[in-house]
């Protein structure tokens, strides 16, 4: 079962060699990786570069936005199955995709996510918040509620068969394709009960109030342009669960210096 990464990234030079080592170091062998650049100009695509012999594809161009790159990896994709890292993201450990094939094999399913951490820019081994999937069922998606979208892996023909992400979304064309694939679709899907990914503070869903406002104008949308009834107060019951899991972050901290120190 071939595997194809796609690492999207604009100006991501501080950052890009982290996430591409913790590619290259999967243990897994059939891995396909594909870089997609948006001519970062801060030397991003040095770094990428001096991976080359390593990487399988590099494209460097200038794109639409996020949402139109990663489709421009998934066109790319030779692979049975696409995961995205994004260049601020990496994987917790060398076996994740590994993991991974396991369950699409185990569970015969179309697609697989997992757990993720949010971790201070700053500072790599804090934890803000701890993104669980443990409970998701796609019912939940009415709520603005979805499984973290780095820990998603998919089978390349669903891409093929309902389409892409949809460019016209600056924030939430992930939660659009969860609503798509998972709940109008009803796509298989299983969950690792595991943290695969740490992600640094400053994506482009995790900013401030304007953000957030945008955020759940693009969710609410998403779900109506599915056919799907909602409203504002509906999505509003999602925050109480991202408190818990902010919660549960600062638990997972200290449970990691408690076993630091044993």
């Amino acid at each position: 079962m071939k595997v194809t990464i796609i690492t999207v990234v604009l100006n991501g030079a501080k950052t890009i060699r982290e996430t591409i080592e913790s590619v290259l170091s999967q243990t897994y062998e059939n891995i396909e990786y594909i870089v997609i650049d948006g001519q970062s100009s801060d030397g991003t695509l040095d770094i990428v570069n001096e991976y080359k012999e390593k990487i399988n594809k590099i494209i460097s161009e200038p794109d639409q936005g996020l949402y139109a790159a990663i489709n421009k990896g998934i066109d790319l994709a030779t692979g049975d199955i696409i995961g995205l890292i994004h260049s601020d993201d990496y994987y917790l450990d060398n076996l994740v995709i590994q993991r991974v094939v396991d369950e699409f094999i185990s569970k015969n399913v179309d697609s697989v996510f997992a757990d993720l951490l949010y971790i201070k820019d700053d500072n790599i081994n804090r934890v803000l918040r701890y993104y669980s999937a443990k409970n998701f069922i796609p019912e939940k998606l009415i709520y603005g509620l979805m499984p973290p979208h780095p820990t998603f892996f998919v089978k390349k023909e669903l891409y093929s068969k309902y389409g892409g992400y949809e460019i016209d979304y600056k924030i939430a064309s992930d939660y659009e394709m969860f609503v798509r694939l998972l709940y109008i679709n009803r796509i298989s899907y299983s969950y690792i009960n595991l943290p695969i990914i740490k992600m640094r503070v400053g994506g482009v869903s995790s900013g401030g109030l304007k953000t957030k406002i945008l955020c759940n104008k693009e969710v609410l949308r998403a779900i109506r342009s599915n056919g799907i009834k909602t409203n504002h107060l509906i999505i509003l019951k999602k925050y109480p669960i991202k408190v818990w899991e902010i919660i549960k972050g600062y638990a997972y901290n200290v449970l990691v210096k408690k076993n630091k120190t044993k």
